[in-house]
Parts: C-alpha cells; sequence; structure tokens
C-alpha cells in the first residue's frame, strides 16, 4: 500500500530527499522556504537515515558547506528563495568550475531587492543563463504540483550525479506553499563510504595506495589547460541538450493556439485552455519541465501548426525570449506577466490571448481594477 500523505510543497521536498538517499542539508532559513529546513530538523534526519541537517551562519557559507559535501562524493542539498539564491552565486560557479553535483531549490519570490514574500517567476535568466560568473549551465527542473516537487527531489540527485553537474528546482512561493496529496517512494539507502570509492573515483574520499590524489579546484592558470576545460563543459551541456529535455503538451494537437508557461503559470493557463475550448477556441499549453535544457524543437514543430503563442509568467518577460529563439519568427510570440508577486487568473490569460490574437473586444472588469498597464 502506497504512503500517501498531505503536505506543502516545502516539506514534500523535504520529504523528497530524505527518501532519495541524501546525505546532507546545508540552508538558512528565508520565506518563503523555510518550511524545508524546519521539516528536516523536525523529522530528525541523522536518527532517521544519518542524514545530515545543519543550519548555516549564511546563504554563503551554506554553498560551500554543499561544496564540501559534494567534493566528497556526498548526496547534498541547499535550499532558499531569490535574495538568498543570488548570494550563493559563487559557490554555485565554483561547482560548476569543478564539476560538483548537487541539489540546489529556489522557491522564487518577488523582486528586485528584498521585493515581496509572494511568488514570482523572476529568476529564470538567473537560473537558465547560469547566475554566476563564467560559461556554465546548471540542469533546472520546474514543477507545476507538490508531487512534482517530491518527484524532483530523486530525479535532481540522478541528473546530478549521471552529468556531474549543478540541478536546480526552480519553484515559487505559491507551489512552495499549497498543500496537495502526495504519494511517497520507498527509502533509498544513504550510499557507504566504500560505494562512493567506487562509483565515484574522481570524489575526495582519501589517498588509496592505487591512485594519486583528488584535487578538485576551478582554478588553472594555464589558458590552453582552462581553454579545454571550458570546451568539454560546454560539449556536456551540449549533450545535455539533447539527452534530457523534459516537457509535457496539453491539448495540443489540434491547438491553433498555444500558451508556454511553466510552474505555478502552467496550472493557471491549463484551466484557461479548459475555458477557451469552452468558448471554441482551439488552444493548448505547453508546459516546459526542464528549463535548461529547454524544449526548443517541440515548439519550433508547434510552430509550424499554430497561429500564435502567448507565453505567460509572472515576471516582466523572460522565458518568452527563448520562446522567440525556438520558432524563430515562424509565428507571432506574445508575453503577458503580472509583477510584485500577483498571480494572474485563468479568464485573465485567456482575454490577453484573445486580444493580442484573435483580436476580439472581449475584456474582463478584472483587466481594469487597479492595474494601469499590462504588461
Amino acid at each position: 500500500m502506497k504512503d500517501i500523505r498531505l503536505m506543502k510543497g516545502n516539506e514534500a521536498i523535504a520529504e523528497g530527499v530524505i527518501r532519495a538517499g541524501c546525505d546532507g542539508y546545508f540552508g538558512y532559513p528565508i520565506t518563503p522556504q523555510s518550511e524545508v529546513l524546519e521539516y528536516l530538523m523536525a523529522t530528525k534526519t541523522k536518527e532517521r537515515t544519518g542524514m545530515i541537517t545543519l543550519q548555516a551562519e549564511s546563504e554563503i557559507a551554506s554553498i560551500h558547506m554543499v561544496y564540501g559535501g559534494a567534493a566528497c562524493g556526498k548526496r547534498v542539498m541547499t535550499s532558499s528563495s531569490s535574495p538568498g539564491i543570488s548570494l550563493m552565486q559563487e559557490g554555485i560557479s565554483f561547482m560548476a568550475g569543478t564539476e560538483l553535483p548537487c541539489l540546489l531549490l529556489n522557491v522564487v519570490r518577488g523582486g528586485p531587492g528584498l521585493g515581496t514574500i509572494q511568488p514570482s517567476q523572476s529568476d529564470y535568466f538567473q537560473a537558465v543563463k547560469g547566475g554566476g560568473h563564467g560559461d556554465y549551465k546548471m540542469i533546472v527542473l520546474a514543477p507545476a504540483s507538490v508531487q512534482e516537487m517530491y518527484d524532483f527531489a530523486k530525479l535532481g540527485f540522478e541528473l546530478a550525479f549521471k552529468h556531474r553537474i549543478q540541478v536546480m528546482v526552480l519553484s515559487d512561493g505559491a507551489i512552495g506553499q499549497m498543500m496537495e496529496k502526495v504519494e511517497l517512494d520507498e527509502q533509498i539507502q544513504r550510499l557507504t563510504d566504500a560505494e562512493i570509492k567506487q562509483k565515484y573515483p574522481w570524489a575526495t574520499t582519501g589517498k588509496t595506495p592505487d591512485r594519486e590524489r583528488n584535487i578538485i579546484t576551478s582554478l588553472d592558470l594555464n589558458p590552453v589547460k582552462q581553454e579545454i576545460i571550458n570546451i568539454n563543459l560546454q560539449k556536456k551541456f551540449k549533450h545535455i541538450e539533447q539527452t534530457e529535455v523534459r516537457f509535457e503538451r496539453i491539448m495540443c494537437d489540434d491547438a491553433e493556439y498555444l500558451f508556454v508557461a511553466y510552474g505555478s503559470s502552467a496550472r493557471i493557463c491549463q484551466k484557461a485552455v479548459l475555458l477557451g475550448r469552452e468558448r471554441g477556441i482551439k488552444v493548448g499549453l505547453l508546459r516546459p519541465i526542464t528549463l535548461f535544457p529547454y524544449p526548443s524543437k517541440e515548439l519550433a514543430k508547434l510552430a509550424k501548426q499554430v497561429k500564435g503563442m502567448l507565453s505567460v509568467e509572472m515576471s516582466a518577460g523572460q522565458m518568452v525570449e527563448d520562446v522567440r529563439l525556438s520558432v524563430n519568427g515562424a509565428v507571432p510570440v506574445e508575453h503577458y506577466g503580472r509583477l510584485g508577486g500577483i498571480m494572474p487568473a485563468p479568464d485573465e490569460v485567456l482575454n490577453v490571448l484573445e486580444n493580442k490574437f484573435i483580436r476580439l473586444s472581449v475584456n474582463t472588469p478584472r483587466l481594469c481594477l487597479g492595474i494601469k498597464k499590462i504588461l
């Protein structure tokens, strides 16, 4: 019989990393993701599986503790929300340069600056384009449900160690705080030190007689060697683009218009698709599950079929740039976004689609109340 629980998104991913065999969590509280740390502390992970849970003195300390744990071949994780993730960028870049696997969670809140604790999607560029210095990428998973918050813990670790890369789960305050039913898997046992030495020969597990010391560093002052390192990284990113793309198609087979949205915005657009179908509008939804690698080829295919695409985001317009690059001018692409922690309603985004592409003069009062300009 399956273990089914009612959980918050933040609690679900915390339970997910425990059951995925995580060795250590290092983090610092910040709304709206503090329940991750609180849940791990309350469940007493050390007694339960041997997993270390530690509240660091800052986000900067947290990411460098993750760096150390990952260098030893351990399954390690940190979580934060937008301002905290910004503080971690140097450490993330160091890990990219040393190809250390780890799991990162960003429960995005509105910005810039301290902004608000309400949900947002304005960290898209930071996540998918490489938020720190240097030419690097992370795999970015975008959950649209509490179940996916749980599922992406295990998937994130699998992808991280498969490709020796950092994996970010890019959530938002709504999914982090909402409660839904979650189906839980059986516990995966943490690897022993002997198993780590066998599976991950690159890890710093101590000098043994049969090999040289493993030295993990992102520093190499020889420009020829540094270029080779970068070229190999780019080859890996290209391979990931070819093999790890994930997306969901919703009513796309006969669609004449298309919403493109991820996370909470995708949930809103899924309802808007149903409303549109009731009005006789053949509209579908393409939901990117991986934001890097991005489902560009699937969007290019759909561009041959539909008359227009609307990128719906809780931002001023970030993912829309990747949508436009994907279709390469083959079809009109528009953006609709709400800012400051405001979430659009399904009928709202459907009316925007109609006004931008079908050019009906249909409007609803909610589009006018208290809003001077709609992005």
